[in-house]
């Protein structure tokens, strides 16, 4: 098997990765995948598309991740994940298909809008 590389994107974060066979090491940004991600909730998103079709093991991934905060850029990686295993194995798309990993979520923050506090809040309204 070839180096796959595939891309994933969440709100502003990127994450481009590149998997091979090997024995289950996860390096993003030359840090360990537990190192990077400390939080258990941030690891087990980051590794649900591999746990979900039981490959965990059986890849080896690099990850160059940037942009946006924590949360964002495991979301990110779990895209990238999950459209790599789709690359590899095209009959595991059902399965990701169905836990909802395929679909990139596309919600982004709104910009602040000139003559006004935030994006969409207002000044107080003043009749007189």
């Amino acid at each position: 098997m070839e180096v796959v590389n595939t891309i994933g994107r969440r709100k502003t974060a990127v994450a481009r990765i590149y998997v091979s066979e090997g024995k289950g090491n996860i390096t993003i940004n030359k840090r360990e995948l537990k190192e990077y991600f400390p939080a258990e909730t941030l690891q087990y998103i980051a590794m649900q598309p591999l746990n979900l079709l039981a490959v965990a093991e059986k890849y080896d991934i690099k990850a160059n991740l940037d942009g946006g905060g924590p949360k964002g850029q495991a979301e990110a990686f779990r895209l990238a994940v999950t459209r790599a295993l789709m690359e590899i194995d095209p009959e595991s798309r059902p399965q990701l298909k169905a836990a909802g990993f395929v679909t990139r979520d596309p919600r982004e923050v709104e910009r602040k809008k000139p003559g006004q506090p935030k994006a969409r809040k207002r000044f107080q309204f003043s009749k007189r």
